[in-house]
C-alpha cells in the first residue's frame, strides 16, 4: 500500500517530539505539508529542522502556540487558517493521586487533552467539509479503557476523547470527512523515557520499559512498550484515503492491553 498525501497540509498538536513527531514524519514521508506545534518557538524550530533533516524533500512550516489555551489556539488558527488533516495530538500526563489531584489540576488537563481538540476541531472541520474531503484524528489512550488508578484525572480526559470523535464522526456523517480517534498503549516516548529514567540504574531504557509494561500493564500482547513510529504509522494509514471507511472508530495501538475482543 503506497500512501500519498500529496496536496494535502496536516497540522499535528504537540509535535516537537514524541508520538507527534513521529506522526508528522510519517505525514511527511507520505507527500503532505506538515504543520508542526508547540509551545515554545525554539523547540517549534528544532522539530522543523529536524524533519527536513530526516526528510529532506518535507514542505514542512512551524507554528508555536499553546492550545491548551483559546488563545493559543486563536492564535494557531490565525497563522494557519486551514488544514485537510487534523491530528489533535497535544496532551499532558502523570500520575497523581485521586485524593491530591486539585481542581486546576484536572482544569489544566481538560483543557490541554480536551478542549484544545474540540476547538480546533470546531474551527477546522467546516473547511475541510466545504472541500468534500477531510481527517481529524485525536489521540486517545489505551488508559480512556482501562482507567489507571493512578491517574484517574488523564484517563477521564481519553475517554473524553473518545466520545467527541465518536459524536463528531455522526454529525460529519457524508460530508468526506471522518473523524477517529487513536489509542496508543504504553509508548517509549520521550516523555515515558523521562517518568522511567530513575529506575534505568545501568539498563538499557528499553528494558526498563519492558519492565514497566510487564509488572503495571500485564495484559499487554506484546510484553514491551511500542515504538513511537508503530503508533505513527496507524495514524498516518488513518489520515490517508485508503481509511475512507473507516469513521467513528476507536483504533487501538496498545500491544494487546486491553483485554477484550470488542
Amino acid at each position: 500500500m503506497r500512501i500519498d498525501l500529496s496536496g494535502c497540509t496536516a497540522l499535528v498538536t504537540g509535535s516537537t517530539g514524541g508520538i507527534g513527531f513521529a506522526v508528522a514524519t510519517g505525514l511527511a514521508c507520505a507527500g503532505a505539508t506538515v504543520v508542526i506545534n508547540g509551545r515554545q518557538q525554539a523547540r517549534v524550530a528544532a522539530a522543523v529542522e529536524r524533519l527536513r533533516s530526516a526528510v529532506p524533500d518535507a514542505s514542512v512550516r512551524g507554528v508555536a502556540a499553546d492550545v491548551g489555551t483559546a488563545q493559543g489556539c486563536d492564535a494557531l488558527l490565525a497563522a494557519e487558517p486551514s488544514v485537510d488533516i487534523l491530528i489533535n495530538n497535544a496532551g499532558v500526563f502523570g500520575p497523581q493521586d485521586f485524593f491530591e489531584t486539585p481542581d486546576s489540576e484536572w482544569q489544566r488537563f481538560l483543557e490541554v487533552n480536551v478542549l484544545s481538540g474540540v476547538r480546533l476541531s470546531r474551527a477546522y472541520a467546516p473547511g475541510m467539509v466545504e472541500r468534500g474531503w477531510g481527517r481529524v484524528i485525536f489521540i486517545s489512550s489505551e488508559s480512556a479503557l482501562n482507567i489507571p488508578a493512578d491517574m484517574i484525572h488523564y484517563g477521564v480526559t481519553k475517554t473524553a476523547n473518545l466520545a467527541v470523535s465518536r459524536g463528531l464522526a455522526k454529525r460529519l456523517a457524508g460530508t468526506g470527512v471522518t473523524v477517529n480517534a487513536v489509542l496508543p498503549g504504553p509508548t517509549l516516548s520521550e516523555g515515558v523515557q523521562a517518568m522511567l529514567e530513575g529506575q534505568v540504574d545501568g539498563r538499557s531504557i528499553e528494558a526498563v520499559a519492558t519492565d514497566f509494561v510487564r509488572s503495571e500493564r500485564p495484559s499487554s500482547i506484546i510484553g514491551r512498550a511500542a515504538s513511537v513510529e508503530e503508533v505513527a504509522n496507524m495514524v498516518v494509514y488513518v489520515a490517508s484515503p485508503q481509511a475512507s471507511a473507516s469513521t467513528g472508530a476507536a483504533l487501538r495501538v496498545d500491544g494487546g492491553v486491553v483485554d477484550t475482543i470488542a
